[in-house]
């Protein structure tokens, strides 16, 4: 039995679009004009064939999930998709680079997009976002998720990320012990980090970062982190209360750090 010609086209547009179908690759692929190929796609996810994730984006919904929300099996397809330019980091990318073995549901990603609010949730998936600066997207490595290729911090700028921000690491000790394990990783001096540091300019990165290197012995990087240290002082964590000041680092630090 033949298909129908809109099942025709349907299954043409599917396997050629790879994990998200976009309104200008569906035009090419049906030879129509963007505004044709547009209302095709709305049909379509009106038939529950695609479910729309954002202004000209549709991921394909299988025969199997038609009658309840789809569980999408790989969160990062979308990424590009919705936040282009930008690039998985903080624990989405610890997690990737075996730097942790926690498990997080969110995904955070920084991106050069504008964004009204730092949490959103897309078709179920959990996102956790920062806007940046074109100037402030280095340090990323492209990597293949399914047909769609991410751009993810590398090790070096998903540290240095978290200690910008440690909130975006799952708190500080658990950013420190992804710095533990990328010191286990990393066979160099860590020339990576103060490169990216100077680059991010954050005085705060270099008072966390010395003082953790501190606590690992790591002399060569912690004689770089004092010659960039910064007036003022800062906290090991913002989100808790850092009552002890380490006047070597002008870094403050909870009481159960100032005995390790």
């Amino acid at each position: 039995m033949n298909l129908p010609d809109s099942r025709i086209r349907l299954t043409r547009v599917l396997r050629d679009a790879g994990d998200v179908v976009r309104t200008d690759r569906a035009a090419e692929v049906l030879t129509l004009g963007r505004t044709e190929a547009s209302k095709v796609l709305a049909r379509w996810s009106k038939q529950g064939w695609l479910k729309r994730i954002g202004p000209g984006k549709y991921l394909p919904v299988p025969i199997e999930a038609l009658e309840s929300e789809r569980v999408l099996a790989d969160p990062w397809i979308l990424v590009p998709a919705l936040f282009d330019p930008g690039f998985v980091t903080g624990w989405s990318a610890a997690e990737h680079w075996d730097l942790t073995e926690q498990i997080f549901r969110d995904v955070v990603v920084k991106t050069c997009c504008l964004i009204r609010r730092r949490r959103t949730q897309v078709h179920g998936v959990s996102f956790v976002l920062r806007q940046i600066k074109a100037g402030s997207f280095f340090g990323t490595k492209l990597v293949w998720r399914g047909q769609t290729r991410v751009s993810v911090a590398d090790r070096h700028r998903c540290l240095l990320d978290m200690l910008n921000e440690p909130l975006l690491g799952g708190g500080i000790q658990h950013v420190a012990d992804c710095f533990g394990q990328y010191l286990r990783q990393e066979a160099d001096t860590c020339e990576r980090l103060i490169d990216y540091g100077d680059i991010l300019a954050n005085g705060a990165v270099f008072k966390r970062l010395g003082f953790l290197a501190e606590r690992e012995g790591m002399g060569t990087l912690v004689h770089a982190c004092k010659d960039r240290l910064t007036s003022g002082h800062a906290k090991l964590d913002p989100k808790l209360d850092c009552p002890r000041l380490v006047t070597r680092w002008g870094l403050r630090v909870p009481d159960s750090w100032t005995s390790r």
